[in-house]
């Protein structure tokens, strides 16, 4: 069944510049994707100031007082990532945890030069969540967030490349950047720096492409493939890297790929078994790769990029107590709005998010469309049941009056 999908978006709208643009970059955002997203390294003097985002006391209170486990932070000296056993412990009374962070322990690492790696911090930190999801929603790749602490005149790891960009929003104190051009261009995720460690070497001995302090409301972009090595000064150097893992057609392939695959299992033919005494499927791979050749041209992509993106990001946090008094004291004067970052979309009368999708009869449809705008709306304006409807689902949420 055909569908059709629909951003209703308001084309004489005036678009307000995002976090991309006012935090990120001095350049304008037309011209950063025309010039620079993918292709070079840029240094942005005096971007913004990122304190709202994190700081010294960010890092105190996640790491001796939020009860993280690992993987939520790696420990680095001398290019080398320490056993995750040597700075986490069992939680005590009442908790049967036995790899929490030990405070204890990472203060002497870091007193003796280690770097703390605090990762994913989109996911445990508030304002930095929040602003990884709307760069996410700009930039229309996910994202995510890593905090590298490092004491005076250390350095965490060799020069080395990411496999996915990165921009470098300096917190605290200063840090060294040495920047040389790729070895590989535009790595895969499968291609990871260590595949070609002696050419890195080599390359990271050449003239350096940027040779940089970067100071507290610095932002560096690097292209992933870009070499890399960096060194704090006289003080604690606290940065942000947000990772922005680059949708590549490559990735587009596989999922289509994918597609093909998973259409072909309804082939009979395709199941069955290959003849008894065959030495090898060289003469069944022309037949195959016709088979395989014609899904691939009927799979439905209608959808497929948004389904894909979909599932590697999350919706906005949710309140289960916050979200249960909604439903609960609903009224016809409710403010609601949309749930952010649910890449929620159209197809046909279905709409499909990051939580699931609903269908709608007809008449709901015109209420549910003004719901895409992400503004608040009250709950009479939509219909009282069709807001409880949404609410449940997780789709809208409370807006505090």
């Amino acid at each position: 069944m055909s569908s059709t999908s629909t951003d209703f978006q308001d084309p004489g709208a005036v678009k307000e510049a995002g976090v991309l643009e006012r935090r990120l970059i001095d350049i304008g955002q037309e011209r950063f994707a025309s010039e620079v997203w993918g292709r070079t390294a840029l240094l942005t003097r005096g971007a913004s100031d990122f304190s709202d985002l994190f700081s010294a006391n960010a890092v105190d209170e996640l790491i001796s007082r939020r009860g993280l486990r690992t993987p939520f932070l790696r420990v680095a000296k001398g290019g080398s990532t320490l056993p995750e056993s040597s700075f986490t412990s069992p939680a005590g009374v009442g908790a049967t945890i036995s790899d929490q962070l030990d405070d204890t322990a990472l203060w002497r690492k870091f007193g003796d030069g280690a770097t703390l790696v605090l990762q994913a911090l989109h996911r445990t930190w508030e304002p930095v969540s929040s602003f990884s999801t709307k760069l996410s929603t700009e930039l229309g790749h996910p994202v995510q967030a890593n905090a590298y602490v490092t004491p005076p005149q250390n350095r965490g790891f060799d020069d080395h490349y990411d496999v996915h960009d990165v921009f470098v929003l300096q917190i605290e104190g200063t840090k060294r950047w040495i920047i040389h051009e790729p070895v590989h261009v535009d790595p895969l995720r499968s291609q990871p720096w260590t595949d070609r460690r002696s050419a890195v070497e080599e390359a990271a001995q050449g003239e350096p492409y940027i040779d940089t302090v970067l100071e507290p409301g610095d932002v560096l972009y690097l292209p992933r493939g870009w070499l890399h090595a960096a060194q704090a000064q006289g003080k604690v150097s606290i940065h942000l890297t947000l990772g922005i893992h680059s949708w590549t057609r490559h990735a587009l392939a596989e999922h289509l790929a994918q597609a093909a695959l998973a259409a072909l299992c309804d082939d009979p033919g395709m199941r069955r078994s290959l003849p008894m005494g065959v030495d090898g499927p060289e003469g069944e791979i022309a037949a195959i790769r016709k088979h395989l050749a014609a899904a691939v041209m009927e799979a439905d992509t209608t959808s497929l990029f948004q389904r894909a993106r979909r599932g590697q990001g999350r919706p906005a946090p949710l309140g289960p107590v916050a979200q249960l008094a909604a439903v609960e004291n609903l009224a016809p004067e409710s403010l609601v709005r949309l749930r952010e970052a649910l890449e929620a979309r159209f197809e046909g009368s279905r709409l499909t998010t990051r939580v699931g999708w609903l269908d709608f009869p007809e008449v709901d449809l015109p209420s549910v469309r003004r719901l895409l705008d992400g503004e608040a709306h009250r709950a009479a304006d939509l219909g009282v049941e069709l807001v409880e409807r949404l609410l449940r689902a997780g789709v809208l949420v409370p807006i505090e009056q």
